[in-house]
């Protein structure tokens, strides 16, 4: 059967775009009231209110929801279970400057965006007639669109279902995943009431063309890692008059980004696909106010994706190149403080300087080494106090903050890099058809595929690691517990802040599968969706997978 679903998920799409759920503002909250409301409305959930949830997140600063929707088929195994997620938060809209009345109104900001040049491709695409634009609707308003579609029509088709389906639009996926964290609660509530198996996910978020020639529509198994590798760096103060008496630290952060930055060798490779370099995100000194002082400590973080590697080998990995900076920085130094003198008539005498690098790990347990339990006791209370005076403090300068305060008690205050993870970790997920589960997966997605191709004028091909983070990392755990162990002893405001949910996933812990939105230009001005593509074809793979799974 080949779903006719165009016009309904269209509608859908409008509406949630309509509304502005820009992160970490109300509209999360407005987004997930209307989805409650369309369940709400379906005659199963009236006679199934106990299926339907609206939750707030949890240890969140603001206050936004989950829906979580759940089909029990009746057509067999009243055990196996599919899930179906997206996420219902957009970034901002800074970038559409003074058009930002038209950023969620994909009626009017076509003709708005004929009225500017953004290039031939753009310029095409509107003339088309085959994308939406606004923000959101690539982004991916229009994948939770589709999976609404499909839970209505199951609702009335639960005949068809032999097994369950559970919908999730989920709430702050574009900064700290609080949406997802807390919904593993709900899965995990709905798997021990009833006696539910969790056997795969279906996230619906955004691929778009690798390149301006390329014409194939993608679905993805699996899932892109990522880590935040931070580094905080604490020089040796001194007058600028004076420049040679000290080390600045923003030296060492600069030698540490062009060591990092877009470095190819720090790729990962798995199953014949790469990811990209890792580049850097943040890097500033800890300077407050301006003074002839050079900094005492810096800091920088860069975005690390991986397909193979744990958060331990990452950070070894890091912590080689911390290693390599400052040997670089100190081989500089002191080359340049020779030829200075040989110039000015100075003496010269060798720098002082050492290459000292630690993880968090290895720092926080030579502290603890010196000071012990009244270390342990001040750095956590220090924690507490400051989760409680800024809740809303960035996670990333939560961490900094917990080094700095840190590196007070350090009876060596020489020089030295600290390495630790400073962010949400995402998982990586590798389907390589090793259980069951997974060869099921990915049986049953490529046959649906290969069904629904004749529909498409385009080429639907399927790839092994969705390439962009996304929410898909909390349905498996990705490494193995002791690798995990790693991430734990290096996040320093683990337990506090953020903890990695792992029993939570460990109990769904499935094989995931990318069926989602294709268009171009997410996250910019000019996104838009593919109509076609998106509103019907990916349903229609979606439905077929669904019925694979639970036949």
């Amino acid at each position: 059967m080949y779903l006719h679903c165009f016009d309904d998920v269209k509608r859908l799409t409008v509406e949630l775009v309509k509304i502005p759920s820009m992160v970490k503002t109300s509209g999360e909250a407005e987004c997930a009231r209307r989805i409650h409301e369309f369940y709400q409305s379906l005659p199963y959930f009236q006679k199934h209110p106990e299926h339907l949830v609206l939750q707030r997140t949890e240890d969140d600063e603001i206050e936004r929801y989950n829906v979580l929707a759940m089909v029990k088929g009746t057509g067999g195994d009243a055990k196996r279970t599919v899930i179906l997620m997206g996420h219902i938060d957009t970034v901002g809209v800074d970038d559409f400057g003074s058009l930002k009345e038209y950023a969620f109104d994909p009626e009017r900001l076509p003709e708005v965006l004929r009225q500017m040049d953004l290039g031939e491709d753009v310029r095409r695409d509107l003339d088309s007639g085959e994308y939406m634009f606004g923000r959101g609707a690539l982004d991916m308003k229009a994948g939770v669109a589709g999976q609404m579609w499909l839970i209505r029509y199951f609702s009335q088709h639960p005949e068809e279902l032999n097994g369950n389906l559970i919908a999730i639009a989920e709430c702050d996926e574009e900064d700290n995943s609080h949406g997802i964290i807390s919904a593993l609660k709900v899965l995990k509530q709905w798997k021990a009431e009833h006696g539910l198996e969790y056997v795969a996910a279906i996230n619906a978020d955004y691929s778009t063309p690798y390149h301006e020639l390329d014409e194939n529509r993608y679905v993805y198994f699996g899932t892109i890692g990522k880590l935040l590798p931070t580094f905080y760096v604490v020089g040796k103060e001194t007058h600028v008059g004076q420049a040679f008496g000290g080390l600045n630290p923003n030296l060492l952060v600069a030698e540490l980004t062009r060591l990092i930055e877009l470095n190819p060798e720090l790729c990962d490779e798995a199953q014949g696909e790469v990811t990209v370099p890792p580049t850097s995100l943040k890097q500033a000194d800890c300077k407050d106010a301006y003074t002839v002082q050079t900094p005492l400590a810096a800091y920088a973080y860069y975005n690390v994706f991986t397909h193979s590697l744990s958060p331990r080998e990452i950070m070894a990995k890091m912590k080689e190149k911390a290693r390599e900076a400052f040997d670089n920085v100190i081989t500089y130094l002191d080359e340049a403080y020779r030829t200075f003198c040989q110039r000015s008539g100075h003496t010269y005498t060798r720098l002082p300087w050492k290459t000292r690098v630690y993880t968090w790990e290895e720092f926080y347990s030579e502290l603890v080494a010196q000071h012990g339990e009244g270390f342990v006791q001040h750095l956590r209370e220090f924690a507490r106090e400051l989760q409680q005076r800024d809740p809303a403090l960035d996670l990333r300068d939560f961490n900094v903050r917990l080094v700095a305060e840190a590196w007070q008690w350090a009876r060596d205050k020489s020089p030295a890099i600290i390495v630790f993870n400073s962010s949400t970790y995402f998982a990586r997920i590798e389907m390589t058809g090793r259980t069951e589960a997974e060869r099921r997966l990915l049986e049953s997605v490529k046959a649906a595929v290969s069904e629904v191709q004749p529909h498409s004028d385009r080429p639907i091909v399927t790839k092994m690691f969705y390439p962009y983070i996304s929410d898909s990392s909390f349905m498996a755990l990705g490494d193995e517990r002791e690798e995990l162990d790693a991430l734990e002893k290096n996040t320093p405001a683990w337990g506090v802040k953020y903890t990695h949910p792992i029993e939570d996933i460990a109990a769904v812990n499935v094989p995931v599968v990318n069926i989602g939105t294709f268009g171009k230009d997410g996250h910019k001005l000019t996104e838009r969706v593919h109509m076609r593509h998106t509103f019907e074809l990916i349903p229609n793979i979606t439905f077929r997978t669904i019925k694979k799974l639970l036949g």
